[in-house]
């Protein structure tokens, strides 16, 4: 299984007919986290007449929010969200805050303006694609350890390394193939290294 995110928190603005869109995406762990993010553009924003929003969680991206914040039905949240799960993000909340300039912008010109506004922050934003894997991990020595790590690199496998006296070696591998990542140890260290298999991380 993956999916993608972003790593840090992106702003953008764009203005359309003097009214400003501040668009802000963030990471979100879970519904308080997003609704915090949401809670801080307002007080950054007080004198700002909208703070519309949407967030998508969860690794199948199965919840999903969005508000309108005051603006028209359908004018603001809907197509804020329409960005982020045309991006396939999750785990990522996004709040445009719009200070208004005195033209109504109509249904059409608010939908396109929250979605361009999303989109300039999007853009900014440096997207990952998290996968489960399992460390696989061992301490070996630093010859042992450089093997590993090459054996790895071309299996598509990460490693990480914790160097000391020995070298602490995570191997993160798929869990179809914790096996195959054990007897890579085996191989590779005559047998001294005793490999643990820990549990399934995003990575």
């Amino acid at each position: 299984m993956s999916y993608r995110t972003i790593l840090s928190p992106v702003e953008a603005e764009i203005e359309i007919k003097r009214s400003r869109f501040l668009a802000r995406l963030s990471p979100a762990a879970d519904e308080a986290e997003a609704r915090s993010v949401i809670a801080e553009a307002r007080a950054e924003h007080p004198k700002a007449r909208h703070h519309c929003s949407a967030f998508v969680l969860d690794t199948d991206s199965r919840t999903q929010r969005f508000s309108d914040d005051g603006e028209p039905a359908g004018t603001a949240g809907a197509p804020i969200l329409d960005v982020v799960t045309g991006h396939d993000l999750t785990f990522v909340v996004a709040v445009v805050t719009r200070y208004f300039g005195g033209t109504l912008l109509g249904a059409g010109g608010l939908v396109r303006a929250y979605g361009q506004a999303t989109s300039a922050a999007v853009e900014r934003a440096r997207i990952v694609t998290r996968r489960e894997r399992v460390p696989v991990s061992a301490h070996v020595d630093y010859a042992q350890a450089n093997a590993l790590e090459r054996a790895a690199g071309k299996r598509g496998w990460a490693t990480r390394a914790d160097y000391g006296g020995e070298v602490g070696l995570d191997v993160l591998v798929p869990l179809a193939e914790v096996a195959d990542a054990v007897a890579m140890y085996a191989d590779l260290t005559a047998g001294r290294a005793e490999p643990e298999v820990g549990e399934v991380e995003w990575v």
